[in-house]
């Protein structure tokens, strides 16, 4: 489990706040991270995996905090960012590297991961295309099997049917044992995998909850006609698209852009409300 302990962290350089006093728990799933350019997603990843110390708070997984840095408390966490290079010829030759401080990692599971993508490992990886490149760091990552792992935008760059194969990979490799934690603006890509959501806005933790418990709070609705109890609604040619408080009972597939939206209006009290209750 992750857990964010009123974590704080600023750019001493700009003196930006990317950070202020978050707290929440993460659990084992697969869960979404969501929020605008510059609210501080990237920042929570790297204080998650470590490579950032909080000037407040700690974060720690399984009750090591990461900031200690200790080589128990890393080798259960991998953060695949979404400018990575791994310095080796291919990415064969450096899991040769690297993998020793991964005790979970799996040769078989990273062939597997390269040949669904249509790759061997053996490509020299500074001849390959950033979609090329960024399947067999996904390959990798996934292969590590580490407790925790954390992947900024992992969709970038792929077509379409790489997406595909992507989905296929998650499914495959993630055990109910791991907590992914998948940072996005395309949540469409993958959104079929998560049973969480994480929502910044404007360097606060604004929600963080896993999908079970948002279903069963509010429900998503489309409708020619606008719902009189609706929390929050949008409108298009389809017609309205609301958040209303789920009275009935009944489980509704979350639509996260909708949610998103919600979160950073100025009708965003009366959901969280609706959902903390």
């Amino acid at each position: 489990m992750i857990t964010l302990d009123n974590v704080t962290f600023s750019y001493k350089n700009s003196g930006k706040t990317a950070l202020t006093r978050m707290s929440a728990q993460v659990d084992k799933g697969i869960h979404l991270l969501l929020g605008e350019n510059g609210a501080g997603k990237t920042t929570l990843l790297h204080v998650m995996a470590g490579l950032l110390k909080p000037q407040e708070g700690f974060c720690s997984i399984d009750g090591d905090v990461m900031s200690e840095r200790l080589p128990r408390a890393m080798a259960k966490v991998f953060f695949l960012s979404e400018d990575m290079q791994f310095g080796a010829k291919t990415i064969n030759d450096f899991a040769k590297i690297h993998s020793p401080f991964y005790p979970t990692f799996s040769a078989e599971l990273l062939a597997e991961n390269l040949k669904e993508f249509g790759l061997t490992g053996d490509e020299p990886l500074k001849a390959l295309s950033l979609g090329n490149r960024k399947k067999t760091n996904i390959a990798y990552a996934l292969a590590l099997r580490t407790s925790v792992l954390l992947l900024d935008e992992p969709a970038n760059g792929l077509d379409i049917d790489s997406k595909k194969a992507l989905q296929t990979i998650l499914a495959r490799c993630i055990s109910e044992e791991q907590t992914v934690i998948i940072s996005t603006h395309t949540v469409w890509d993958l959104q079929n995998l998560f049973e969480g959501v994480i929502v910044l806005h404007g360097s606060n933790l604004v929600l963080a909850m896993p999908m079970w418990q948002i279903t069963e709070r509010i429900a998503f609705v489309d409708n020619a006609v606008c719902p009189d109890n609706a929390l929050y609604r949008e409108q298009d040619v389809a017609g309205y698209h609301a958040i209303v408080a789920n009275t009935e009972g009944v489980e509704t597939n979350v639509n996260f852009t909708l949610l998103y939206t919600a979160l950073r209006s100025e009708n965003a009290e009366n959901i969280l409300n609706e959902l903390n209750a």
